[in-house]
């Protein structure tokens, strides 16, 4: 497994990160959704990814991630909107300040950002892509998404061939215990780093260690989605290096050419 001191990831090879962006997808109905965010190609290739977006919804920031994965791995890249038909987490109430806004992001978490209940919904879209002719389908996802990405990829049936978890919430060693495939892991400084290694000690026993990575961030949780500050020099850089690190990530294990 590749580590913090892994210096194979080539620095520049994505487009700078802005601060004032405008996402250069669509929204379309699909896979039991009525609201996806798409962007890349219009017909899934040889390769797609679907993103579980962090517990603020569609976001500028996490809209470019994702541009910028399909546009330097030549694939379709969905983003469900997986809190329909409720709404996501309010960024002005984070973190909650309050007990009454604490007791209410945890509801959240047993509610519309509870990830077993997320797990199927992700499943069926990995599952949607390969019927449509997919040839490698990958998900990566932050806070919240990132436990929704790794459970999904534990399914004995799992349509994914990788998963990538950033910055994610409720970590759990035991949730790899049943990995099937390629993990990228990329926590920020506020999540537990003993979890985080007992991951990884569970991972270099896979047959599919050589293909998963590992980077630990100085950066805070959410650095790279929507609570990144690109107008922050060093919100950027992480940023940057995250995707960039992502692109690495997903191209090998999928085999993919980097544009």
């Amino acid at each position: 497994m590749s580590t913090v001191h892994n210096t194979n990831v080539a620095c520049c090879t994505i487009p700078p990160a802005k601060s004032n962006y405008t996402p250069k997808g669509s929204f379309k109905p699909y896979a039991g959704f009525s609201k996806v965010y798409v962007t890349g190609p219009e017909k899934p290739g040889k390769v797609a990814l679907v993103c579980v977006y962090d517990i603020f919804g569609f976001k500028p920031q996490t809209q470019q991630g994702a541009d910028i994965l399909a546009e330097k791995l030549n694939a379709q890249v969905l983003m469900p909107d997986f809190f329909e038909p409720d709404e996501p987490w309010p960024a002005d109430k984070f973190p909650p300040q309050t007990d009454e806004d604490k007791a209410k992001l945890q509801a959240f978490f047993g509610g519309p950002a509870k990830p077993q209940d997320a797990v199927a919904k992700l499943i069926n879209v990995g599952n949607a892509l390969k019927s449509e002719g997919a040839g490698w389908v990958g998900t990566f996802g932050f806070c919240w998404g990132g436990k929704v990405t790794i459970l999904a990829g534990s399914n004995s049936s799992t349509p994914f061939d990788a998963v990538a978890a950033i910055h994610p919430a409720m970590l759990n060693h035991d949730d790899v215990t049943e990995l099937k495939v390629p993990l990228g892991l990329y926590p920020s400084k506020d999540e537990p780093v003993d979890e985080s290694k007992q991951i990884l000690e569970i991972i270099a026993k896979k047959p599919f260690s050589d293909k998963s990575d590992y980077k630990l961030y100085d950066s805070f949780h959410g650095f790279a989605a929507a609570r990144a500050n690109l107008d922050d020099p060093e919100n950027k850089k992480h940023y940057e290096d995250l995707y960039t690190r992502l692109v690495t990530f997903f191209g090998k294990a999928s085999g993919t050419h980097i544009h």
